[in-house]
């Protein structure tokens, strides 16, 4: 049986006209900013106080997007005829979002919590070259990183923090202790 000659388009209107009624969902982008999940993951912000140079996530990056330039410089004796040391200084911290694949390895192996995601997503370039972002820009997006959710009320102390307490109540308790005066011995005055 061969098709009526413009039923295709009889269906076709009936579905504009349908659709026509309906609310748009269709958010106007620029207009209108997007609801974002709390942890969205965005670009990747640099803490640099926390960064040691320790090389680990441009080493871990499977697309090799992260630059890192660093110096040594000597340190001077903490003490008095203690010995000199020597750390690493950052010079250049770089992300490359144009070959970025947004993994997250490199956030995930920093043994010092110097990356975190951003939720922001507005960083379009209308060069590729200049998607290279400095430690500049890096640490612009750090102040947008939301906090940590908090702890679950019923969960265990974590260890890190009832050790410092109890060190910290220590201290208090042998500081709020009055001290007991010594007596002069024989011979002092």
């Amino acid at each position: 049986m061969a098709p009526i000659p413009g039923s295709g388009l009889a269906k076709g209107l009936a579905v504009t006209l349908r659709t026509m009624t309906r609310k748009s969902v269709t958010a106007q982008y620029p207009d209108t900013q997007p609801d974002l999940p709390p942890r969205t993951r965005g670009v990747i912000g640099l803490f640099e106080e926390n960064c040691t140079v320790c090389m680990l996530c441009a080493r871990e990056c499977p697309d090799w997007c992260i630059y890192i330039d660093s110096h040594k410089e000597t340190v001077p004796a903490a003490t008095p005829g203690g010995r000199e040391r020597s750390r690493n200084v950052l010079d250049r911290f770089a992300i490359d979002f144009s070959l970025c694949m947004y993994c997250g390895i490199c956030i995930e192996v920093c043994p010092f919590d110097a990356l975190f995601w951003s939720p922001e997503f507005e960083y379009a370039e209308t060069d590729i070259r200049d998607l290279t972002h400095e430690r500049d820009k890096l640490r612009e997006w750090m102040w947008t990183v939301p906090a940590p959710p908090a702890l679950d009320p019923g969960a265990e102390e974590p260890k890190e923090i009832a050790a410092a307490r109890k060190t910290a109540e220590k201290l208090a308790a042998a500081q709020a202790e009055p001290k007991e005066p010594t007596e002069p011995q024989e011979g002092e005055s």
